[in-house]
């Protein structure tokens, strides 16, 4: 089959950033394994809660990639040699016009575990989660209302357009107020930590900007495409928004195979072979020193070590007149088993 150019154009743009998206999915979804894998060897300990919901990823983002696979074969080899046949399947197969939702929703599952954190290590402030959880929920909302315009045809296709736009823009927004959140509450708090513990905190930020990075980058592109190029001409957009599910689900595994780093670094140990820590309690007790005034001060837990602080008590361990109990420990408690 030869197309003229103007049929290679069309195919090039409308078809091309399935195959691409499709490839690097695959791709991602590689090294989301390995993560996986980590994961696994190093945290057998964790909590069921958390288990669960790194099982969840995994198979949810497994078949999402055969969903991809699935959808590249039905469009390039079910489809051949029928071009408009092919570029129609966006706009009237389900699997390829709600394939938009499927990944919101991927999207949506990772950032409720983010959402969590802002919530943990902002010591529950409601009101800052509740923000930004609703930026979110509007953006999922937007999407599901997208879908069904588009299942209802073309005569509502000028109505898609904008509720796309409202889903890509609350999807940016949020994760830039929830990185934005979590990065002050770590700033407010290293602030308050004894000086041997500032570095640690300082990779908490660093490690929120490298792992968010990539996936709100890849959703910034997804929006400034949307917007320029309609869905009619050029659909690059389908290329970023079957990448971000993939980014989103490594940014969650990169943060949680991270406290093995963070972990090893409280302690001052190169020895990261287990998700635990390697003293008991569960918080670093080299971190303690003398106050002038000659009594011990706790331990500072990690944020990311596995472990929260509650609310009250870490407004305690902030300041001087922390409390603790009998053997000087500040009481903490364990946010994977939480």
């Amino acid at each position: 089959m030869i197309l003229s150019p103007a049929d290679h154009e069309r195919a090039a743009w409308l078809l091309g950033p399935w195959l691409l998206g499709g490839a690097l999915g695959i791709f991602l979804q590689g090294i989301l394994y390995c993560q996986f894998m980590r994961y696994a060897i190093h945290f057998k300990s964790d909590g069921l809660g958390i288990k669960i919901g790194v099982f969840v990823l995994f198979l949810t983002t497994t078949l999402k990639t055969m969903h991809s696979f699935i959808l590249v074969w039905n469009i390039f080899i079910d489809y051949f040699a029928d071009l408009e046949g092919a570029i129609a399947l966006s706009y009237t197969s389900w699997w390829e016009s709600a394939s938009s939702l499927i990944n919101a929703t991927l999207d949506l599952y990772v950032q409720v575990f983010f959402v969590r954190r802002l919530f943990l290590i902002s010591n529950r402030n409601w009101y800052v989660t509740a923000v930004v959880a609703f930026i979110l929920a509007f953006s999922y909302a937007a999407m599901c209302v997208a879908i069904y315009y588009i299942i209802e045809g073309a005569t509502a296709a000028s109505i898609v357009a904008p509720w796309f736009a409202a889903h890509f823009s609350a999807l940016v927004c949020g994760d830039i107020i929830m990185t934005a959140g979590i990065t002050y509450f770590l700033l407010r708090t290293r602030e308050d930590v004894l000086p041997h513990t500032v570095g640690h905190f300082t990779s908490l930020i660093r490690l929120t900007w490298l792992s968010a990075a990539p996936a709100t980058l890849c959703a910034i592109l997804n929006l400034i495409s949307s917007q320029l190029w309609p869905g009619t001409d050029r659909l690059l957009s389908a290329l970023f928004n079957t990448m971000l599910p993939k980014l989103y689900a490594m940014s969650m595994m990169w943060t949680l195979n991270a406290r093995l780093e963070l972990r090893a670094m409280s302690t001052g140990s190169s020895d990261v072979t287990s998700g635990r820590m390697i003293f008991d309690p569960p918080f670093d007790t080299s971190l303690q020193h003398t106050h002038n005034s000659g009594r011990s001060l706790p331990a500072r837990p990690s944020l990311e070590s596995g472990h929260r602080v509650d609310a009250h008590e870490l407004n305690d361990v902030c300041s001087d007149s922390a409390k603790s109990d009998k053997s000087g420990h500040v009481h903490v408690v364990d946010e994977e088993k939480a």
